[in-house]
């Protein structure tokens, strides 16, 4: 079934301000998004997603009220949320594999609907700017196509993506907005950046950092911390070359859970 826009099939292939000038809609949905003030979202009831992690919950979780990311350049933020049940799927993709990334979205989606409730899936879809390699746009080109693909009805409901969500600053090209986050509760979408990158924040950075081929695709346009970050994921990776033996002993999951102040915490094993 394809991507629609307000009930209508959307016209594919065409860049994201060719599908917002043809879909008013999206445009001005966009322009109230890049024109809010950034939020810090604190730890409280925080999900963070890091860059090719995804993550999904819905209403009933009585831990996690918000799932969040930032620091996107050429990645792509993508929300998926089924209205009927609340399930919200949250994706940091950067365009490694779009067309496996797609499925896994909606079948995690899926994994908590039920096929006979009421309700519709909408994705919104944040991030990229333009670049000068055209990374952002072969990005939102291949997810646009691929949701287009999915047997699903899918409403297309934010696209702040690429040209859409560029600024220009001494002939350089930057981001508007490098990160948002969702209310699992309310539906709420919003700017926000994290303090609180959390559980294993080195470590998850440190298996995205390993499994890619640049320590960044648009060096100009990262945010201030980016240096200490990959100075700080790299100095990790030299304490632990092999990780999967020092920090998975017997090949065993890390298991965290939030605690009572809405904080993660390390579950001991046999707890």
């Amino acid at each position: 079934m394809p991507l629609l826009v307000d009930g209508r099939r959307v016209r594919l292939p065409r860049s994201a301000a060719d599908l917002v000038r043809a879909h008013p809609l999206l445009e001005e949905r966009a322009r109230l998004l890049r024109g809010q003030s950034v939020q810090q979202v604190g730890p409280q009831g925080l999900l963070y997603v890091q860059q090719r992690e995804l993550a999904v919950t819905s209403p009933k979780d009585g831990s996690v009220s918000i799932l969040g990311s930032d620091d996107a350049t050429t990645c792509h933020i993508v929300v998926l949320r089924h209205t009927g049940n609340g399930a919200t799927c949250l994706t940091h993709c950067d365009g490694t594999d779009t067309k496996a990334e797609v499925p896994l979205i909606m079948s995690s989606i899926k994994s908590f609907s039920d096929h006979a409730q009421c309700g519709r899936l909408e994705v919104h879809l944040v991030g990229g700017f333009s670049d000068d390699r055209q990374l952002s746009q072969k990005l939102t080109h291949q997810l646009l196509s691929e949701f287009d693909k999915q047997d699903d009805d899918i409403h297309l409901v934010t696209l702040c993506v690429t040209e859409l969500n560029d600024r220009e600053e001494n002939e350089n090209h930057f981001p508007i907005i490098y990160g948002i986050a969702v209310n699992i509760k309310t539906a709420e979408i919003y700017r926000a950046s994290f303090q609180d990158r959390g559980p294993e924040e080195q470590l998850r950075a440190a298996r995205a950092l390993a499994g890619g081929p640049n320590l960044s695709t648009s060096p100009l346009a990262e945010p201030p911390h980016f240096v200490e970050h990959i100075r700080s994921t790299l100095m990790f990776l030299k304490k632990f070359p092999s990780p999967a033996n020092i920090l998975f002993p017997g090949n065993k999951a890390l298991l965290y859970k939030k605690n009572e102040d809405g904080l993660w915490e390390k579950i001991s094993p046999g707890s």
